[in-house]
C-alpha cells in the first residue's frame, strides 16, 4: 500500500502532550476523520459515529514510548490500521500519523484524506501547545 507519514510539531514536552492526549475519550476534540461524535467506552472497545457510519476502534494502551495506533473497523467490515505517535524534538514534540492508502482507493481520496489529517494534526496543535 502507498503510505503517507503527515508530522506536525508542537511547542510542548512531548511526554506531556502524550499524557494529555492519548485518552481515546480525548480524540473527538481534534480528531474529526475518526468520529463526528463523542466516543462510547464499549469496554474492549469503542465505537462512534464517523464519516462513513458508526465505526468500532481499539486504541493502544497507554505506554511509555508515545505510540497511539488505533484500529478502525467500518461498517462494511474493512480494518484500517493507523499508527500515530508522539516523540520529543527538542523541548518539544512531534506527532505523526502514518495514512495507509487503501484497496480502491482513488489519488483525489487519498489526497483529501492526508488533506484531512493535516487539518486534523493542525487543530491538535492549536489546542495543545504552550500557552
Amino acid at each position: 500500500m502507498d503510505t503517507q507519514t503527515i508530522t506536525v510539531t508542537i511547542d510542548r514536552d512531548w511526554r506531556e502532550l502524550y499524557d494529555a492526549i492519548w485518552r481515546p475519550e480525548v480524540f473527538p476534540t481534534w480528531a474529526s476523520g475518526l468520529a463526528r461524535s463523542t466516543l462510547e467506552d464499549m469496554g474492549d472497545h469503542w465505537r462512534a459515529h464517523g464519516p462513513e457510519g458508526e465505526v468500532t476502534i481499539r486504541f493502544t494502551d497507554h505506554n511509555a514510548f508515545g505510540i497511539m495506533d488505533h484500529r478502525v473497523y467500518l461498517p462494511d467490515g474493512a480494518e484500517v490500521y493507523v499508527p500515530l505517535r508522539v516523540y520529543q524534538n527538542g523541548a518539544g514534540a512531534d506527532v505523526a500519523l502514518t495514512l495507509f492508502r487503501q484497496p480502491g482507493m482513488t489519488d483525489e481520496k487519498f489526497a483529501a484524506d492526508a488533506d484531512w489529517v493535516r487539518r486534523d494534526l493542525a487543530m491538535l496543535a492549536a489546542r495543545h501547545a504552550k500557552r
